[in-house]
C-alpha cells in the first residue's frame, strides 16, 4: 500500500471527508488529523474490516499566540455544532509539550512525530479539496501493520505505555494480524 493509496482509503469514507471539511471550517493554523483516524482506517481496510466508529478524532494544530486550553474547548464546541455525533479531540500542540514532559514542538507535525507507535504518527489535512498526507516515520509500520515505539518513546517506560495502549484498545483483538515489535 502506497501513500496514495492510504490517500484513498479516507477519501473513499464520506464520513471521513466530512470530518475534514468541518476542520477545515474552524480555521485552525497548521491541522492535522492523526492517529486513529487515518491508522484504524488503514488497519480495517487492510484487515477487510468494515470502519468501526471512532472512539476519538484527533486534531492537532499549532498556534502559539493562543495557548489557553479554553481556546481547544472552544474549538471542539464548534466542531459538535457542525458534526455533533463525531468525539472531538482537539489539541494546540503549541503548548502540549509541558504535559508530555518534552521541549517545546516547532510545529504540529514536530508534535505528531512524539506520538506513541510508529503507525499512529501519520496524518491527514485537508487543503483546498484534496487531501495532504504526512507520515512522521514513514508508512512501512503502518502498512505492515507493526507497532513499534516511535524513537521518543524506544525506552522501558515508553515500550510500556505502547503495550498498555495495544492492551487497553484492543488492537489485537481488531487487528489479528497485527505484529508487535515493542
Amino acid at each position: 500500500m502506497s501513500a496514495q493509496d492510504v490517500v484513498g482509503v479516507i477519501e473513499s469514507n464520506p464520513g471521513a471527508i466530512r470530518v475534514l471539511r468541518a476542520t477545515a471550517d474552524l480555521g485552525l493554523p497548521d491541522w492535522w488529523i492523526g492517529a486513529g483516524f487515518v491508522r484504524n482506517r488503514v488497519w480495517d481496510a487492510i484487515s477487510g474490516l468494515p470502519v468501526a466508529p471512532a472512539r476519538d478524532v484527533d486534531v492537532a494544530y499549532f498556534d502559539p499566540d493562543r495557548l489557553d486550553p479554553r481556546e481547544d474547548v472552544r474549538a471542539e464546541a464548534r466542531a459538535k455544532v457542525a458534526l455533533p455525533e463525531v468525539p472531538w479531540e482537539i489539541r494546540n500542540q503549541a503548548r502540549m509539550h509541558l504535559r508530555n514532559g518534552d521541549e517545546p514542538y516547532t510545529s504540529t507535525l514536530d508534535a505528531i512525530s512524539r506520538w506513541p507507535e510508529t503507525a499512529t504518527c501519520v496524518a491527514v489535512t485537508l487543503r483546498g479539496n484534496s487531501v495532504r498526507l504526512v507520515s512522521c516515520h514513514g508508512l512501512t509500520d503502518l502498512v505492515g501493520m507493526v507497532v513499534r515505539p516511535t524513537p521518543a518513546m524506544d525506552n522501558a517506560a515508553g515500550r510500556a505505555k505502547v503495550r498498555y495502549r495495544v492492551e487497553t484498545k484492543g488492537w489485537l483483538h481488531r487487528w489479528a494480524g497485527l505484529r508487535l515489535e515493542i
